[in-house]
């Protein structure tokens, strides 16, 4: 009950800005791009605006299930957006897009999310192995948890300055590229400044768990015994 009410607040932050990116998306999703370009379109004159031909882009499956896997360089785009002529879908496409010129130019952060990427997939349910038997046998076992948990708490801080600048380089480069006017890029990017707040609200959740490991190591002085 006390873990339930210290997350709360990161909770109704998540499920706040969920609920802006998708009332965002679908807002700009009925407008369409005078350029008349579809997503996939618009993240392949993108990519070649920045000199990159080895990117492949595929249709995925889910909504807004849409990224870049540089492990293979292919750029998967949902099909509500790989298909549609809107500000949303050419916001989001180009936003991946940016993330593939991010690795092509070797930016380091994206370099260093890609390296954590293994780790958190297993950091984060072993951290709650270590850190809920610790509740009752030990806080050798709750700090454990507490550092392993860090590797997610370090992936969901890499992953702010990665989604912001993959974001700044599409709004500017959809404008130079001829794929939006810069009126209709000031929309576009408001799907991208929604999409953002998903990422800070899973920061700010990852640090409030973060802080409440500690405080039943008793970091702070304190700690349930």
């Amino acid at each position: 009950m006390g873990y339930l009410l210290f997350a709360l607040p990161g909770l109704i932050l998540s499920l706040l800005a969920s609920a802006y990116v998708k009332s965002t998306f679908k807002r700009y999703a009925a407008v369409g791009a005078s350029s008349g370009l579809t997503g996939a379109q618009a993240a392949q004159r993108l990519l070649h605006q920045a000199g990159i031909f080895d990117v492949a882009i595929e249709e995925t499956g889910g909504m807004l299930s849409d990224h870049y896997d540089p492990s293979v360089k292919t750029l998967r785009l949902s099909q509500g957006v790989f298909e549609s002529h809107s500000l949303s879908a050419i916001g989001v496409a180009c936003h991946e897009a940016g993330h593939a010129i991010q690795h092509a130019q070797a930016y380091a952060w994206l370099g260093l999310r890609s390296k954590l990427v293994p780790l958190v997939s297993i950091t984060s349910y072993m951290s709650y192995l270590l850190f809920l038997p610790g509740l009752f046998l030990s806080k050798f076992m709750i700090m454990a948890g507490v550092i392993v948990f860090g590797v997610a708490v370090l992936f969901a801080l890499v992953t702010l300055p990665v989604e912001w600048d993959a974001s700044a380089r599409a709004k500017r480069l959809m404008v130079t590229a001829g794929i939006v006017s810069p009126r209709e890029a000031e929309d576009a990017g408001s799907v991208l400044n929604a999409a953002f707040m998903t990422y800070l609200a899973a920061a700010a959740g990852a640090i409030i768990t973060l802080l409440y490991f500690l405080l039943q190591a008793g970091v702070f002085g304190g700690g349930d015994e």
